[in-house]
């Protein structure tokens, strides 16, 4: 299986600006890079060095599920545009997270407000040949609000949307963390993954038996957790790549593998991040190289 290896850029790596970025990537053997947005100056950077758009981060979506209806409206404008605008320089997977304005949302009337807003806006995607790749991050402590997480909501929301320009990103470090069974998710819902996260988690037993699944009462002991597991570069943590490649060659995959790098044994320079970008780039590719 052939599959493009890019990356989410890092913060400190981005501070060079987006020509040595993709520069840097390229003589990385990274193919994409997953861009915070896309302008004529981020393609031709991207064009100059060889190197493709994995996915452009969505702009305003907490507002879409505001409470608030000239919000919502707002934001859907806004999308749309940005959706013309990102289609025009050749750009197809949007990527988003729908984390609500009012974090103690309930996920209920969350998926209402979600229900109501985008069919309109996967029809605007369908006619710019966009499409939308939702992760599963669960959202901030204490009332984790993000929709589309979960298989039980997946399921409500395709069968809502059948349109395969709405899906997932998948990211298989959230799954973990949360105890769903990855490899079913993909088995059940790999025709609806448009984008790829490359990111693990590390089940924490010892940390697990201190505060169950809870988040850590007086702070988690690593960077990027909560108590109970870490996110890591693929290759430390939980995940079978092996297993989840067989899953999207079967789901008729072709689209990238986005590092999105949140270790932190690499983080806190540029040399740090470059480190495990090369470190994931090089395990992921034992797979979909």
């Amino acid at each position: 299986m052939n599959l493009s290896i890019g990356m989410r850029i890092p913060p400190q790596i981005g501070k060079e600006g987006i020509g040595a970025v993709a520069a840097w990537a390229a003589q990385a053997g990274l193919d994409t890079l997953d861009v915070p947005e896309l302008t004529p100056e981020v393609k031709e950077a991207c064009e100059r060095a060889g190197i493709g758009i994995g996915s452009v981060d969505a702009r305003q979506v907490s507002s879409l599920l505001s409470r608030d209806e000239a919000r919502r409206a707002d934001a859907a404008a806004s999308l749309k545009k940005q959706m013309d605008e990102m289609a025009a320089l050749g750009g197809t997977v949007m990527f988003m997270c729908l984390v609500p304005e009012d974090a103690a949302l309930p996920r209920a009337e969350g998926f209402a407000i979600w229900k109501e807003m985008f069919p309109d806006l996967v029809a605007h995607a369908e006619r710019r040949g966009v499409y939308i790749a939702i992760e599963g991050w669960p959202g901030p402590a204490p009332h984790y609000p993000t929709l589309g997480c979960t298989p039980e909501m997946w399921r409500a929301m395709f069968e809502a949307i059948p349109s395969k320009h709405f899906g997932l990103n998948y990211d298989p470090s959230h799954l973990v963390r949360l105890g769903i069974d990855y490899v079913r998710a993909l088995s059940e819902f790999g025709e609806r993954v448009n984008h790829c996260h490359g990111k693990d988690t590390e089940i924490l037993h010892d940390e697990l038996y201190e505060c169950g699944t809870l988040p850590a009462t007086f702070g988690a002991k690593y960077g990027f957790s909560e108590g109970s597991w870490r996110y890591t570069i693929p290759g430390h943590g939980e995940v079978d790549w092996g297993k989840v490649a067989v899953r999207l060659e079967r789901a008729g995959y072709r689209g990238a593998i986005g590092i999105e790098l949140e270790d932190h044994r690499y983080w806190g320079t540029a040399e740090a991040e470059r480190q495990g970008i090369v470190k994931a780039a090089a395990h992921l590719a034992k797979y979909f190289k």
